[in-house]
Order: C-alpha cells, then sequence, then structure tokens
C-alpha cells in the first residue's frame, strides 16, 4: 500500500525525471512545490464565498476576490464586463500584453456555481467550508488539517462547492500566469482573461457582454478551462461541445384525481400515456425513434475519427464505478456516445410514491426531456422533430393549460413547453496551425498520451465566441472525473490542480 503521507514537493521531483518536458514546465512545477500551501490557503478562501449566480450579494464578494487575485499578480487593466441587462453577474476580465505579440489568447473559465441542498452533502462537510480529505470520502478518506508547510499527497481532495466546476480553473489558470511572471518566462502570446459568472445559470446574458465588449475581447483563440480530464486520468484537449436544449411534457386526463377501485379501467391514466409516449421516442438498442433525429449530423472529418479510435477504452472501468451491467446502445464506446445526439428523460412525476402513495388514479404527468446536439443539429428544428413525433401519436398539443372545450375533443392532450434558451453545438477543427501548438503545449506536461478529444459529452454555449467574435475555441479541463460536479460532496483532487497549472501555464509558453 502507497503510504497516505508523502511529501508533495518530494513527489513532483521525482516524477520530473520521468517527463520529456520542456524548461518552461519543470520551472513552473518547481513553482507549485514551492508555493504549494499559499496556492491552497488563496484557493480555499476564495471557494468558502458562496457563488450561486442568483445571489447578487455573494457574487460581489466573489468579483471582489478575484479582481484582487489578479491585480496583486500584476495582471493590467482588471475591470468588470457587464451585460446590458441589469442585475446580470458581470465578467471579470484583465490582461497582459506582450511587446512584439503577434497572436492573442483568452483564457475561459467561471467563477459561478450550482446552487447547493446542504442536506445532501456527507454530514461532516458544508459545501462552503473547504475541508481536505486524505482520499474520496466514499474510499474512507478522513478530514485532515491543511498543511502548515509545502507537505501536501497528491492524492488529497478538496471538498467544497465549485472546488472542481470552475474554481479550479481559475486558480489554475491564476497561478500559471504567476509562476510564469516569478520565473521570469515570457509568454508566447499576449494573454487575456475572462472569467463568467453566470455559466451555471445558463450563460443567458454571455452574449450581450461579448457583444458589448467586441474589441476588449479580440483574439485568436479562447482556451476553456473547464470541466473533467479524461476518465483514464490523462490529459485531455477537448475541440468541441454539444449543443442542449429541453422540452417539459404534461399529460392531462380526468381534471381531477379518482379513486382507482371506483375508476380504474375506465379512466385514462396519464402516467401509464407518459410512460408509453417516453418509451416510443427510442428503441430496445437506445436509438432515438424520432423521425429524422440523426438526419442533419456533420459527419467527423478524418483527422477526428483517428483521434477518436485513439481515446483510451473506459467502458469497463465506468460500469464498474456507477455499478451498471450495460451501456445502452449495445456496440459503440462511451467515446462515440458523446459524439452522437442525444435524447435524455431528466425525470418524471405524476402521483405520489412511498408513504404518501394512495390508491389514485392521477390527473396528470410531467416529464422533462433534455436534447443534447452535435455540429449540424439546430436546437429549434431538434425540438420541432420531437414535438412532431408526439402529435403523430395522437396528441393535441398545447402551450397551455387545456380548456375544457379541449378536454371535450380530445382524448390525447399534453402541454409542450419549448425552451427559448437553447444553442447550438460547436466544434473547432483539429488541423488548425494554433490547435497545433496546443496540442503541443499540452503534451509537453505529460509522459502519458493527451486524449484528443473531437466533442465533449457536456454542454456549452461556445458557439456564441463564434457567433459574436469570429473566434475558435479548444477546452484543456483539468478536474478529476470523479468530481461530483453540480451535486452533492464536490471536490477536486489535488495532482489535477497542479497538472492543472502546469499545463495551463505551457500554453502560455508555447503558443
Amino acid at each position: 500500500m502507497r503510504p497516505r503521507h508523502i511529501i508533495f514537493a518530494f513527489s513532483l521531483v521525482i516524477s520530473a525525471s520521468l517527463y520529456a518536458q520542456s524548461p518552461g514546465t519543470l520551472k513552473i512545477r518547481q513553482y507549485n512545490q514551492q508555493n504549494a500551501r499559499n496556492i491552497l490557503s488563496e484557493f480555499s478562501e476564495f471557494l468558502a464565498l458562496p457563488n450561486v449566480a442568483a445571489d447578487p450579494a455573494g457574487q460581489q464578494k466573489n468579483t471582489a476576490f478575484l479582481m484582487d487575485m489578479m491585480i496583486k499578480r500584476g495582471i493590467q487593466n482588471v475591470q468588470l464586463l457587464s451585460a446590458t441587462t441589469p442585475g446580470v453577474p458581470p465578467a471579470v476580465y484583465g490582461e497582459v500584453l506582450v511587446p512584439g505579440a503577434k497572436q492573442t489568447l483568452v483564457f475561459y473559465a467561471h467563477y459561478d456555481g450550482q446552487p447547493v441542498n446542504p442536506a445532501q452533502w456527507a454530514r461532516e462537510l458544508d459545501p462552503f467550508k473547504p475541508k481536505l480529505y486524505t482520499d474520496k470520502i466514499e474510499n474512507g478518506g478522513s478530514a485532515i488539517p491543511f498543511p502548515a508547510d509545502q507537505h501536501f499527497d497528491p492524492e488529497w481532495r478538496i471538498y467544497a462547492r465549485s472546488a472542481s466546476d470552475d474554481k479550479a480553473g481559475v486558480t489554475a489558470t491564476l497561478n500559471a500566469w504567476e509562476a510564469l511572471k516569478n520565473n521570469g518566462l515570457t509568454p508566447g502570446a499576449n494573454l487575456k482573461f475572462f472569467f463568467e459568472g453566470e455559466e451555471e445559470a445558463g450563460s443567458a446574458h454571455l452574449n450581450e457582454i461579448l457583444e458589448n465588449y467586441k474589441d476588449l475581447l479580440g483574439s485568436d483563440l479562447w482556451i476553456i478551462c473547464d470541466g473533467p480530464v479524461h476518465q483514464s486520468g490523462k490529459k485531455q484537449i477537448v475541440f468541441g461541445v454539444r449543443g442542449d436544449t429541453h422540452l417539459d411534457l404534461t399529460v392531462y386526463a380526468s381534471k381531477k384525481p379518482l379513486h382507482s377501485g371506483h375508476y380504474g379501467n375506465w379512466a385514462p391514466n396519464p402516467a401509464l400515456m407518459m410512460a408509453k409516449l417516453l418509451a416510443s421516442l427510442k428503441d430496445d438498442n437506445g436509438r432515438v425513434t424520432v423521425k429524422g433525429f440523426y438526419d442533419d449530423v456533420t459527419p467527423l472529418s478524418t483527422t477526428e475519427k483517428k483521434a477518436l479510435a485513439e481515446v483510451p477504452s473506459v467502458d469497463e472501468q465506468m460500469k464498474n464505478e456507477l455499478g451498471i451491467k450495460a451501456s445502452e446502445i449495445p456496440g459503440i464506446s462511451l467515446g462515440e456516445a458523446i459524439n452522437q445526439p442525444s435524447l435524455n428523460i431528466n425525470g418524471i412525476q405524476s402521483g405520489n410514491v412511498g408513504k404518501m402513495a394512495s390508491n389514485q388514479i392521477p390527473a396528470y404527468a410531467t416529464a422533462v426531456i433534455d436534447l443534447r446536439l452535435v455540429l449540424g443539429n439546430d436546437w429549434k428544428r431538434q425540438q420541432q422533430k420531437v414535438i412532431d413525433h408526439i402529435k403523430a401519436l395522437g396528441y393535441y398539443v398545447t402551450d397551455r393549460e387545456p380548456t375544457d372545450e379541449e378536454r371535450k375533443n380530445y382524448a390525447k392532450l399534453i402541454k409542450i413547453t419549448a425552451g427559448n434558451d437553447g444553442y447550438n453545438a460547436q466544434r473547432t477543427a483539429m488541423d488548425l496551425p494554433i490547435i497545433k501548438k496546443v496540442i503541443a503545449a499540452v503534451k509537453a506536461t505529460t509522459k502519458d498520451q493527451v486524449v484528443l478529444q473531437p466533442t465533449s459529452g457536456a454542454s456549452l454555449p461556445l458557439f456564441l465566441f463564434e457567433k459574436y467574435l469570429d473566434a475558435k475555441t479548444v477546452t484543456v479541463p483539468i478536474a478529476n472525473h470523479d468530481n461530483n460536479q453540480h451535486a452533492e460532496n464536490e471536490n477536486i483532487r489535488l495532482r489535477n490542480l497542479f497538472d492543472g497549472i502546469e499545463s495551463i501555464g505551457s500554453l502560455m509558453l508555447i503558443l
């Protein structure tokens, strides 16, 4: 068994001898060794600030803290970039202009986090009181105090909301710049920093900020520091994201719940109707049966297909971790699955269950489905395909509560709310000259394979950067894949945080 209390600095020195890395990368690693305590102390202060986008007072504390982090590192022109709509959390901006630089990079991360329900977290955890653990809690990790010296085990984890998503990205980016600055290393490009405050609320006003500050945000490439590394633990570069949209469904029957004894076998049951409707959306092999669902997908290029074929298989690993026997679509890997459009049932509700269950026929049933999109799909068109499928099942579709007249005239009634907050997928070509430099920069930090993923399974509105700024994007994630982002017990593995500083620093140097 590996000793639990490895000296962090020592483990980094040993690993350095195994890597075929640039002198700049090794200097960044030395910065991590010498400043681990200060990095984690500042990070913990940052994590202690509640950061839900709907909490203006909390967000103001975050922006003030973040601006101070940037100013004390000598970043110039630090300011808040506001949306046109009042009350929207601003983006925090700063820049480092390099004399003679011919290219400009923008480093993106977000400082807001998902809402929390403290009751769902482990009993000993408070989402906004960061705690250091010797391992994952479910692996028997125990809480320990933050050391007063530089001694840290890279397997230790910090538990707190936004520890991985995405204050780790902010912290890694700013410390990468500080590592360069402290070592007298000159970036290869102008650096701009853009930290969003509304990403977890859907980036509903990001377009306003990009449009308002179009001239300030001009660049050659946006580097997105958000999300996890590959499930194999290897570093990963992601060249695209899926789009996203939702549909809310409500099936109606009787105006009120009915006694199942008096009316069973006679009154229609909306829960059963909804179950049949949802079951009709996919076949037994997990393929979406909606007409034309896959028709407008832009195929992967030859380069992208080759990269996808080289992605390490983690299917058996993830089945074991998640406790599942089989995947939904037989014969395709996880990597292949996330490069296809999907239809997912987020939740279903009708009547009561458990201790509140009663012998009734419910009056209605509701469900929410999300549609993940790949390049070529249009989110409004994809919504309409599903709506047309439901109409073909014989449903009368409305966008409001049905009237008495509609109830009399239609046996199958459904209300569909098609949200207006969807967005399309985005993907950057892997063979662009600047992208080749990105790949080289990340490869310079590790002896292991760097996973090149054409598309992430997650969704981000990265198409906005192309639409408003005519800018390309690439994602260099750093968090551990088992970080519990968006859920209880969110955490960051220390190795991932410090490796992330190296990756971002190398990008700043090589590009």
